[in-house]
């Protein structure tokens, strides 16, 4: 069986799988409005869909949603939805290899847990944030550690996902910190500030700033991969002069920049091949080469597709 790409799109309100080679969309599940970021367990079993309710962090007039969609990937279908209520907006998602879901409740700064979710339909823990209006959390492979990425209070915090006993540490790496991603060693943690167009790298032992550099602008994400070398490189999408930034890790210099059709908003990288699959406001997603940096293919989505994942050889 082809490649399937698992697509989000946001102001279609629809959790999409398209074939790869083909480039057909094979299935549309409609959702609630505004399905944002979501995540798939470590067999590839489900995808959960945070329903955000608003169409950005910043829209105002609405409280959002409480809800997160449980798709089936092997039947294609909207199988169950889990209930974060009183609690709003999830946007940040997260799996572990225990099987356990994490969903950030960015409008209650809590981290909502899920030891079970394919049989629990609300959540057993939650978790505060340490932060203001977190829109992002990231998890150390094993589980024991989270970082939340705060709009609001312009932080970034390290804390434990399952353990409100042990307080969250903050730093400040820069106005609107939103982009980040782990090193390969799990020692850094690299935040892109859109505030002021910089990458920080955070010591994640003492969540101490380290090197600062300037980026492009608006960089609205970080994604990690490597080089051909095995060298840890950074993506960053510049949402406010469309372009993608290629930093070495270790030195934080940029070594390319991708210029690009339209405003980037996600990317996904194949787990085989060395290429992203880049998702644009145009209503495509592109599939950038690693090694050429070089677009070689595009689908024609629906409005506004957003956060992707390859689900190589489905089976």
């Amino acid at each position: 069986m082809n490649d399937i790409l698992l697509l989000v799109q946001k102001c279609a309100h629809t959790f999409s799988f398209y074939d790869l080679e083909s480039k057909a969309a094979l299935a549309h599940i409609v959702l609630p409005n505004f399905p944002h970021e979501f995540a798939v367990d470590a067999h590839r079993r489900f995808a959960y869909v945070g329903i955000f309710g608003i169409e950005t962090a910043w829209s105002r007039g609405h409280q959002g949603d409480h809800r997160i969609a449980v798709i089936d990937l092997h039947e294609r279908t909207h199988a169950r939805t889990l209930d974060l209520w009183p609690y709003y907006r999830p946007h940040g998602m997260a799996t572990d290899a225990e099987g356990r879901l994490y969903a950030m409740s960015e409008a209650d700064n809590l981290l909502l847990v899920f030891d079970h979710p394919t049989r629990q339909d609300v959540p057993n823990m939650a978790i505060p944030s340490g932060g203001i209006k977190t829109h992002l959390v990231t998890l150390t492979r094993d589980a024991r550690t989270a970082y939340g990425v705060h709009l609001l209070s312009n932080t970034v915090t390290k804390f434990h996902p399952r353990d409100a006993t042990v307080p969250a540490l903050a730093v400040m790496p820069g106005p609107r910190p939103e982009g980040n991603a782990l090193s390969s060693d799990e020692r850094t943690l690299y935040v892109a500030n859109r505030g002021d167009d910089t990458l920080v790298a955070i010591d994640t032992a003492t969540m101490a700033c380290g090197r600062r550099v300037k980026t492009r602008s608006d960089p609205n994400r970080i994604y990690r991969t490597q080089s051909v070398d095995g060298r840890d490189l950074l993506l960053l999408t510049n949402s406010g002069e469309q372009s993608i930034s290629v930093f070495d890790a270790a030195h934080l210099e940029e070594v390319e920049r991708v210029a690009l059709p339209a405003n980037p908003t996600a990317l996904s990288f194949h787990p085989a091949r060395r290429s992203a699959f880049v998702s644009f406001q145009d209503d495509f997603v592109r599939e950038l080469d690693l090694d050429s940096l070089k677009f070689v293919s595009e689908l024609r989505t629906l409005r506004e597709p957003d956060a992707s994942y390859v689900l190589a050889n489905p089976g």
